[in-house]
């Protein structure tokens, strides 16, 4: 069935950012499934013929090199991980390449880490990468660069990167592929009255409740990752689709705008680049804890100043990224600060024409300021 809203979504998606699962593309065994890859390799040949400029994200680096290796299973200890992900980078490469071949479409890998995208010049320098490519008809094909990244294989996946890569883009839409048919109700293998979603049009703590503990033995993401991940897109005003990429034709489905999986709607105004750098992709260094006042002037979008500042967590430096947060923990916010962690603790509670007397001097009057200040509720 063909739904009004998803059309107008995909028809206004230009580019558009696709993130396959490690279990998507490999059998239970680890091997990669060339025929799966195939059809995913079609199909995203008829997505660019429509004109949009497309970027993969794809998993299943570790997965190809399990199955390569006939280890039987992911090991959990990083020097045979990273081992894993050098062999099966390769293979995965080759059969992307291969299955695309046929359509002349250039394959471009980039493999990145979470130090690429906090390093503002780096950062930049991505996207000129990419938006280079496209001008060269090519494929970017982005992985996270497992082989030397640490933090990343103990505690990333690539639900986030794709959120990463949408928001460094400004895509319209981030579909992610996955092994299940998009977010219940409830956990359907125990509850066999669990409904599907098809539309969920804000990703507040009601929708974050119902993932469930789906991780395999070869993937790294399970549903409340991938929630995480749609939150971080559509904060930012996109749009996310969460279909199973094991079913034929799902992509073609997608994008004819039919009711499959969950359509995650837009619930944020467009965010500028600018922000969308520091407020929805440098991991914060600290916390700024608020009373109730300071709480509603953020949410109005105002300026952060000391006196509504209840705590503060964390150490961190003059122009670092800190969470805004409410006095349960509850994130409000990400900006960036105009005082160390240090000055910040002797100002806090403070009346703005205290702080000299505290300071010696005002540099500046708020703690953030609203130009530097996202809202991410």
């Amino acid at each position: 069935m063909v739904d009004p809203v998803r059309q107008d979504v995909v028809s206004g998606a230009t580019t558009v950012v696709i993130k396959v699962g490690t279990n998507v593309l490999a059998n239970p065994t680890g091997h990669l499934d060339r025929h799966r890859i195939q059809s995913l390799a079609d199909q995203l040949h008829r997505v660019r013929e429509t004109g949009r400029k497309v970027v993969l994200v794809t998993s299943g680096a570790i997965g190809a090199g399990v199955g390569k290796l006939h280890i039987g299973k992911r090991p959990t200890d990083l020097a045979h991980l990273q081992a894993c992900a050098a062999v099966g980078q390769t293979a995965l490469m080759q059969l992307y390449q291969e299955s695309l071949a046929r359509y002349g479409i250039h394959t471009a890998q980039i493999l990145l880490t979470a130090s690429d995208f906090e390093n503002r010049a780096r950062y930049l320098n991505a996207r000129n990468t990419i938006v280079t490519l496209f001008e060269y008809g090519a494929l970017p094909i982005i992985n996270e660069n497992d082989t030397v990244s640490v933090a990343e294989i103990k505690f990333g996946d690539n639900d986030h990167l794709a959120a990463m890569v949408t928001n460094l883009l400004r895509a319209p839409l981030l579909v992610l592929l996955t092994n299940v048919d998009g977010l219940y109700s409830d956990d359907p293998r125990t509850n066999p009255d669990a409904q599907l979603l098809a539309t969920v049009p804000n990703i507040d703590h009601s929708v974050t409740g119902l993932a469930a503990e789906t991780k395999s033995a070869l993937g790294t993401g399970g549903m409340e990752s991938k929630l995480k991940a749609a939150r971080l897109v559509t904060v930012a005003g996109e749009a996310v689709i969460m279909a199973n990429g094991s079913l034929d034709g799902i992509l073609d489905r997608v994008f004819a705008g039919e009711t499959v999986g969950t359509l995650f709607l837009p619930h944020g105004e467009g965010v500028p680049s600018r922000k969308r750098w520091f407020g929805l992709t440098v991991r914060p260094k600290g916390v700024f804890r608020l009373d109730r006042g300071a709480r509603q002037a953020v949410l109005e979008g105002k300026s952060l100043l000391p006196i509504g500042v209840t705590a503060v967590e964390g150490e961190f430096g003059k122009g670092d990224v800190v969470l805004i947060c409410d006095t349960e923990g509850t994130e409000l916010a990400r900006g960036l600060s105009n005082y160390s962690s240090g000055a910040a603790e002797r100002i806090r509670g403070l009346h703005t024409d205290k702080i000299a007397a505290v300071l010696g001097s005002v540099p500046y009057p708020e703690l953030v300021h609203r130009d530097n200040l996202v809202l991410t509720s």
